[in-house]
């Protein structure tokens, strides 16, 4: 730790001026200097789903529903609904005077087009869309969505907080989910800044007066979004001694991730508040890509079960700290409702990587080359890809072990092509505990094939199980079938559960009214 120290204090010499030449022109009351988990390389959270994406665009972007703190769907830009036809018609009419950052009013048009833009990308807006017949304007204000069957989750899928619908114009919505929307024009309590984007460095965002939040409490993503910043910058500094001496010297304001290393440090400063905000946390997971060999074999996937010891993973993510972590993590969020440990027996007494050379050679593995890519400027998943790269090599795998930034690889994730055309095969990756909760909303665990998402699984078992859970209406039958999910899970193996952590944040005390959750904005003071 000692080193530590000296590293942080000298790298506030360093980083203070890069960092306070960056700050714009606002006054310093109304400014808030926030570092992110890594890089804003992509803008538009339908066609990318990392979780930097999901948090700007919830600052730019509504929903026409949001969560509560209880995890309740709660109207947004929607006024409320109506359920007609016996559940086979919602109608669904917005509030008024809400408007785009352009000043145009919001309409039925551009809400149809969202949501039909959306559920071509998401696994659950999929679901929607099989079963929608139609989505009709009936005002500027009203519009129709008509299923063929009921679908009463329908409120809570719009309200989703991870791999969202975002509200955007009906000209831009337009464009298909494989194409980026990059002219940022959204409905939230905060405009995108394009000018004053610098890639690697800067993004930044100013209140935009033309909000209309509701006149309720706020609470996680629902009530009233009130933006009392006049603008908030996000610096990237991939350097954790950097960013700790940057806080220290309130040349920054908010650090999201804060290493476990550097806890202890940020403890011992009076002016500095460590919490646990996101009380749901991650999961963490080595992803296979199931379209290239040698991963599309379940065999393959498998074998590699007895070389998991999660408390490995969650130590270098989250330090010695076990309140942060657990290590008994399958696929749905511990501690939930249909949480299980159905099948983690099949990780007891890990890592035996001879053994998993062993089960590799029943398999029918030939030493074909496995790409590993690796962003190396985001922390958690930099130390998940060591551990995960070193239990590779020693179970004999023939290891290309890439790196690069986060733009370079969430941009790489998308290619389905084969190795020689840029693919890739394995990547370290965490996904929001809440998402989770429920076969309904945890897309990594479904099998749709190339419609699903980043490793595009095609595990017919699995979604026949779901299906039944998503028809299953007893909490017993539910919790029976999540658990059938779980322990067919380990036998297809979407992806490889490493653990599950919440992560404090760090934010100096000058700041007050964050809310509980993933880093949210609104609310927020600076004193």
């Amino acid at each position: 730790m000692k080193r530590r120290e000296m590293l942080a204090l000298s790298a506030a010499v360093l980083a203070a001026p890069s960092v306070v030449r960056a700050q714009g022109t606002a006054g310093a009351r109304s400014l808030l200097r926030f570092v992110p988990q890594a890089d804003l390389a992509l803008l538009d959270p339908v066609f990318n789903t990392a979780l930097v994406t999901r948090n700007h665009a919830m600052m730019v972007y509504d929903q026409l529903y949001g969560l509560d703190e209880s995890y309740e769907p709660r109207p947004q830009l929607a006024a409320g609904h109506v359920i007609e036809d016996e559940g086979r018609r919602w109608r669904i009419t917005l509030r008024e005077g809400i408007t785009f950052h352009d000043g145009t009013p919001i309409r039925a048009a551009d809400a149809i087009a969202s949501i039909a833009r959306w559920s071509q990308a998401d696994v659950l807006g999929q679901n929607i869309r099989a079963i929608t017949e139609e989505m009709v304007v009936v005002s500027d204000r009203v519009f129709d969505i008509r299923l063929r069957r009921p679908f009463p989750l329908l409120a809570a899928a719009l309200a989703k907080p991870s791999s969202f619908c975002p509200v955007m114009q009906e000209r831009l919505a337009r464009n298909p989910p494989s194409t980026q929307v990059t002219e940022i024009v959204g409905s939230g309590p905060f405009r995108w800044v394009a000018a004053d984007r610098m890639a690697g460095v800067r993004a930044a965002y100013e209140r935009f007066e033309g909000y209309v939040p509701r006149d309720e409490p706020p609470s996680f993503l629902a009530g009233g979004k009130r933006a009392h910043l006049d603008r908030v910058e996000w610096h990237t500094l991939p350097d954790a001694s950097t960013a700790a001496a940057a806080l220290q010297q309130g040349e920054v304001d908010w650090w999201e991730q804060p290493t476990p290393d550097l806890l202890p440090l940020l403890r011992r400063n009076r002016n500095i508040r460590l919490e646990v905000k996101d009380r749901t946390g991650s999961m963490s997971m080595i992803r296979f890509n199931h379209l290239q060999p040698p991963f599309d074999n379940p065999a393959i996937r498998r074998a590699f079960l007895p070389g998991i010891r999660q408390a490995d993973y969650m130590t270098a993510v989250m330090g010695e700290d076990r309140a942060l972590w657990t290590d008994r993590c399958g696929f749905f969020l511990p501690g939930s409702p249909l949480a299980t440990e159905a099948g983690l027996e099949a990780m007891d007494g890990a890592p035996d990587h001879e053994r998993v050379k062993r089960n590799l050679e029943a398999a029918g593995y030939r030493g074909e080359r496995v790409v590993f890519v690796v962003p190396t400027d985001n922390a958690r998943l930099n130390a998940m890809s060591e551990i995960a790269g070193d239990m590779l090599r020693r179970s004999g795998v023939n290891l290309d072990y890439q790196t690069g930034d986060w733009g370079t690889i969430a941009g790489r994730l998308t290619n389905r092509g084969p190795l020689e055309q840029g693919g890739w095969s394995v990547w370290c990756n965490t996904i929001p505990g809440i998402i989770a909760t429920s076969p309904a909303t945890q897309s990594y665990l479904r099998g749709p094939g190339r419609a699903g998402t980043y490793g595009w699984p095609d595990l017919p078992r699995i979604e026949a199980l779901r299906d039944r859970f998503m028809d299953a209406e007893d909490p017993a039958e539910q919790k029976r079938l999540a658990e059938a999910l779980q322990r067919q899970a380990f036998e297809d193996i979407p992806y490889l559960p490493t653990g599950a952590f919440t992560q404090p944040t760090a934010f100096r005390a000058a700041v007050t009214g964050m809310l509980n959750g993933f880093p949210i904005f609104h609310n927020i003071r600076k004193g």
